[in-house]
């Protein structure tokens, strides 16, 4: 192989190197890269497609009821529209009504959202900012 067709070939190597990171790039942005989705920003397809992604929001006073076991049904809300929720396991200690919640799981046939793990707020004043941005745009933000 001469100079200048071993050049050619590194440089074809590295443009075809090029192309498979954009490639990359692009299709990780095609994908759903919020950190969690409130109820109202569901979806149908969300609902029927079985995959996993988290939903954030409070925990609607009222709805909290505690099953045999560990098992635990609530429902997250953002002041718009609700999701009823069922969790089987340890809640966080500082888990309650109106307080900041994202719970990690996927809808289950019957339409309940099926949590493996719950994520509660850490104290009296937080809230993910991720919550706190979903309410404040959708004019329901009660805090400062």
């Amino acid at each position: 192989m001469s100079r200048k067709q071993k050049r050619l070939a590194v440089i074809i190597g590295a443009l075809g190197t090029l192309a498979l990171a954009m490639a990359l790039v692009l299709i990780a942005f095609g994908q759903d890269i919020r950190y969690f989705r409130t109820p109202a920003d569901l979806t149908a397809e969300d609902m029927t497609s079985g995959a996993r992604f988290r939903l954030g929001g409070l925990v609607q006073q009222g709805t909290v009821v505690r099953g045999a076991g560990t098992e635990v049904q609530f429902s997250v809300t953002d002041t718009i529209k609700s999701v009823k929720v069922v969790y089987t396991g340890i809640l966080p200690d500082l888990f309650r009504e109106e307080q900041g919640v994202v719970t990690e799981g996927r809808f289950g046939p019957d339409g309940t959202f099926v949590a493996d793990s719950v994520l509660a707020k850490h104290d009296e004043t937080y809230m993910p900012k991720d919550v706190a941005d979903s309410l404040k745009a959708k004019g329901v933000w009660q805090g400062n």
